[in-house]
């Protein structure tokens, strides 16, 4: 089966569960079949019945993104649904939503509270909506902090805390910049950096230097530590992941970065009660 062949019988299914009562519509007394018609469909999108017509019958017909949009919400499309509809239509992934998901899904929030070590979730703007204990421990707790305070870009490039090695301070200024450009020229919203690449350039040197220059980074990664007064400094590898689920999610963890670490780590995890509790640090 083709992809045409495929679309035209997954726009034919949508169509045929949607009732006319869900979209504002009359229900009548005389439909031959369940579901919407092709010409309400059309008028609820904005296309002309023809356009509809023709790209339900699979014809090779190319609708603009945001025509296809406001199809995937006329025909009530969920996210999956949404995508399976642009790579039918238009053979690539849809466009990265218009607002920030912060919903942490079942799943991440039971792989956060699994680790046993330290994962937060950051959205696109890199404002933190999921940790877990570790965290909390190791860094500091966002359970405590507005929203507001919960960018981690901003943190990092801010808290004293990180300032104190002039060198390690500026080569985590230079690599995480390099990461934030990357991400601020993907987005389809570049509005929500607006206000970060402002607060940033009035208050940090360092920033407005490496913003200035042309290196970007499509990765994040890298090495930072924590102090304990009970056991010292603990050094940890941080990486991140695409949550699958949510494209504008991802995952950062923090890995003992050698042995010694680890073995640290888990003398922490005897030492701190907390981080036995059976309740997520996180919403």
């Amino acid at each position: 089966m083709s992809h045409r062949e495929e679309l035209s019988l997954f726009l034919k299914s949508a169509r045929g569960r949607l009732m006319p009562s869900e979209v504002g519509l009359p229900s009548g007394e005389r439909r031959r079949a369940k579901g919407l018609r092709r010409e309400e469909v059309a008028a609820l999108a904005g296309m002309s019945v023809t356009w509809y017509t023709w790209f339900e019958q699979g014809r090779e017909i190319q609708l603009s993104a945001p025509m296809i949009e406001r199809l995937g919400r006329t025909l009530r499309l969920s996210g999956t649904e949404r995508e399976y509809l642009f790579a039918l239509a238009q053979h690539r992934p849809p466009p990265l939503v218009s607002r920030l998901d912060e919903e942490i899904r079942p799943g991440t929030r039971h792989l956060l509270d699994s680790l046993a070590t330290p994962a937060l979730v950051i959205v696109e703007d890199w404002t933190v909506v999921g940790w877990n204990r570790y965290v909390s421990v190791a860094f500091r707790d966002y359970g405590a902090m507005p929203r507001g305070e919960r960018n981690l870009f901003k943190i990092l490039m801010l808290n004293e805390r990180y300032q104190g090695d002039p060198e390690f301070y500026r080569e985590m200024g230079q690599r995480l910049t390099a990461r934030f450009k990357w991400d601020y020229s993907q987005t389809a919203q570049p509005e929500i950096f607006d206000d970060i690449i402002a607060e940033l350039t009035e208050r940090s040197a360092l920033f407005r230097e490496c913003w200035a220059r042309s290196e970007i980074r499509s990765h994040f990664e890298g090495i930072n530590s924590s102090f304990f007064p009970e056991i010292g400094e603990i050094w940890f590898r941080h990486t991140s992941y695409a949550i699958e689920e949510v494209p504008s999610q991802r995952l950062i963890v923090f890995a003992p970065n050698e042995e010694r670490d680890a073995m640290l780590l888990e003398r922490l995890r005897k030492i701190r009660p907390e981080l036995h509790s059976g309740e997520p640090a996180s919403p």
